[in-house]
């Protein structure tokens, strides 16, 4: 598999053999939590229509999933993220049954129904407050 960045506000997800990759046009582009998000989606759409196109029988090797992104303001955020998939070999009557597949992606279902999230400091490690600090050479405990 191969992830493409292909500017500040989209990636490529490509089914090419081998390990998974990461690339970008050029050295300066560096891969941004927007990024992941957008790879995240990417994958998990490419996870569940390869389950259902395995299963129905249509090769992937020509599937192509972009996924672009806007941003918004009051609060800074993404806004808006557009799915699109390219696969030439996939019968024109499977499209709308290959989109209700993508829609049952979990990363699709969690941005459509956004969980609750907190962040809080962790608690000292019990462990750790129990254990003496260390003692340098030449100095009594």
């Amino acid at each position: 598999m191969k992830i493409t960045l292909l500017a500040d506000d989209a990636i490529r997800l490509e089914p090419v053999p081998g390990p998974m990759s990461i690339e970008a046009s050029s050295a300066e582009m560096v891969y941004s939590p927007f990024h992941m998000l957008g790879s995240a989606l990417a994958t998990c759409t490419f996870s569940v229509i390869q389950s259902w196109a395995t299963h129905a029988k249509i090769p992937l090797d020509d599937l192509v999933i972009d996924v672009r992104w806007k941003f918004g303001d009051d609060p800074h955020r993404v806004s808006d993220i557009a799915v699109t998939f390219d696969w030439k070999s996939l019968p024109p009557n499977r499209v709308a049954a290959a989109r209700r597949v993508a829609e049952l992606c979990t990363i699709h279902t969690t941005l459509h129904h956004p969980p609750h999230i907190t962040i809080e400091p962790s608690a000292p490690d019990a462990s750790r407050a129990a254990t003496p600090a260390p003692q340098t050479a030449g100095t009594a405990a």
